[in-house]
């Protein structure tokens, strides 16, 4: 395969054959703007924003859809190129609910941003009829507003072509098209799993996660409720994006010092029970290897891979680790082990979960989820909840001072944080299975087979006599071709890590949302992933095992991993589904 030279606005450029006229400008340094455009995923041409002039074509030609051919000739932005984009800004407007001041998208809303850049104005040409459209608020993690859909379509390709579900299409034809399920029924209804990666990628506030602030702003200001908060690995990874950091930047420290100003009690790290979650899933998956249980065993760390599996391959439950999310084990211990140890009534806790992921906010509602007859987690919150919460309470995120999480419940370990990345749970467990089955210390505890954002990832490691063979993917389409395979006999394993969301939980739902243009131009997912193990690499102590704070809650508490007491308040249940709730 060749290179092809064009020009583009008179600059010559040199592209690979097979590339789009939108490829090719980037390669020149100049961006054709788009609102439907993601790559691989949504290329369809449908907003018509990407249009340019060629040399002897009729119309004007969508630069995403559009492939380069030797001596072609375009132009980016022609008035007639400038007027088209403008026109078709000014036609989804004027089906649009333009409530910017009070939509959570305000600032970051890619038609927004269009609108400013182009120049259009309040005085709009195509004021008319406006499509009448219900809110669906009917699936616990998320709200559907249509009145702000602009029909670009990025929702329903990711849920059927990355996540391979497609509970969401477009009804109805013409002006009466809308974005909804089948049947008209709410999401709630549907087997969606409440990933959100369809909120991730659209470009407006159509799609938004429920939100929970002024339920936690209510519970800290009542002196009777004492209101503990954890934050999820990737959360510190990604939430510097919201205050105008680059992307991959750690924030740790003013992250945990935002949360203490807000007024929790107690500010702790979800890296603790990410740790305690190695020690019972270690276990968990020697006993069965040892004992003949059922292999090979699935992680259960992503309740959105967790709700599709019971969806749609309920003969496979038996597969997933019975260990608890690291969320629901931490709240889990926050309302036994602490609550004891501090005297506390747990009715009197109020434990928050900052979470990259809107799956969670199911995941607490989940059946078996009470160890101490009251909910382990009361509300999880998102990266962007969070962020929102700190801005709404004036808090200079930027001129923090680092601090550190609190005792005994925020110290951890290199395996913990790396659980935020495809492969990092599978990395973190081997480091403690190996080292018990074999008796012997690690000398190196990098497991670089497993690493990286490639959906499906395969190994084999040599454990005291034994071949171990696992795998590692990432995003619910990867997922069941892995589960596929394994039910046709192609592939045999005796550990697995699914993580729900693509690249796992730093790419998750309910992360900042990033344009379109940096998705198809920035590998996320690694930029974000690559915090989380220069973290686990500057930790003095890597593995779940050495942490002292697990040792204790074991000594005091639990006594040892897959004891009595641990299943009562660490593991947890399935549900078998159907396909339609």
């Amino acid at each position: 395969m060749g290179d092809i030279t064009i020009k583009i606005n008179g600059i010559n450029v040199t592209a690979p054959d097979g590339s789009t006229i939108l490829e090719a400008a980037r390669l020149a340094h100049i961006e054709i703007p788009t609102l439907c455009y993601l790559k691989e995923i949504n290329e369809i041409g449908a907003c018509r924003m990407c249009v340019v002039e060629v040399k002897g074509a009729r119309t004007l030609v969508t630069a995403c859809v559009y492939p380069i051919n030797e001596g072609m000739e375009v132009w980016t932005s022609t008035p007639k190129v400038l007027e088209s984009r403008k026109q078709t800004l000014e036609l989804l407007l004027s089906n649009h609910k333009k409530e910017c001041l009070s939509c959570v998208r305000s600032g970051n809303c890619e038609l927004q941003q269009l609108c400013r850049e182009l120049g259009v104005t309040d005085e709009h040409r195509y004021d008319g009829e406006m499509l009448e459209s219900e809110i669906d608020t009917s699936a616990v993690h998320m709200i559907r507003d249509n009145s702000k859909c602009i029909l670009c379509r990025r929702c329903v390709a990711v849920c059927e072509k990355v996540q391979g579900i497609g509970v969401i299409g477009a009804n109805e034809r013409g002006f009466k098209t809308y974005i909804g399920s089948a049947f008209n029924m709410g999401l709630g209804e549907t087997s969606c799993v409440s990933c959100g990666q369809c909120i991730a990628v659209c470009p407006t506030g159509a799609l938004r996660e429920k939100d929970y602030i002024d339920d936690v702003l209510a519970a800290i200001a009542d002196p009777d409720k004492y209101v503990c908060v954890q934050t999820a690995p990737s959360v510190r990874a990604a939430l510097g994006e919201e205050f105008g950091y680059p992307m991959g930047t750690d924030v740790e420290g003013k992250m945990a010092a935002a949360l203490r100003r807000m007024g929790f009690d107690k500010v702790f790290d979800t890296d603790f029970s990410a740790d305690l979650t190695i020690m019972e899933e270690a276990h968990e998956f020697l006993d069965r290897v040892q004992n003949g249980g059922v292999l090979p065993m699935i992680t259960s760390c992503s309740p959105g891979w967790i709700k599709y599996c019971e969806h749609y391959f309920p003969d496979m439950t038996e597969h997933l680790s019975t260990c608890k999310s690291p969320q629901q084990m931490f709240g889990a211990v926050l309302k036994t082990y602490y609550a004891e140890k501090m005297g506390i009534d747990p009715k009197k806790i109020v434990s928050v979960s900052i979470m990259p992921c809107t799956a969670k906010k199911f995941e607490i509602g989940r059946p078996d989820q009470s160890a101490a007859g009251v909910p382990d987690v009361d509300y999880a919150m998102t990266t962007r909840e969070l962020a929102r919460m700190i801005k709404r309470l004036g808090i200079r995120f930027n001129e923090l001072p680092d601090e550190e999480f609190d005792d005994p419940l925020g110290e951890s370990t290199g395996a913990g944080v790396i659980f935020g990345a495809t492969g990092g749970v599978m990395e973190a467990a081997l480091r403690t299975a190996v080292e018990t089955l074999s008796g012997e210390s690690l000398q190196n505890l990098e497991f670089n087979e497993v690493r990286g954002t490639k959906g499906i990832k395969e190994a084999s490691y040599n454990v005291a006599g034994m071949d171990v063979k696992v795998a590692v993917a990432s995003g619910l389409g990867n997922a069941k071709t892995l589960l596929e395979k394994i039910k046709s006999g192609e592939a045999d394993y005796h550990f697995i890590e699914i993580m729900g969301c693509p690249g796992g939980c730093v790419n998750g739902g309910g992360q900042p949302q990033v344009s379109g243009m940096v998705r198809n131009t920035v590998d996320v997912q690694a930029v974000r992933a690559k915090v989380l193990y220069k973290n686990d690499e500057a930790k003095v102590i890597r593995k779940s095992h050495e942490n002292p704070s697990i040792k204790k809650v074991y000594e005091e508490y639990f006594k040892e991993p897959g004891s009595h007491k641990a299943h009562e308040v660490l593991h947890t249940s399935y549900v078998k589904r159907s396909i339609n709730n």
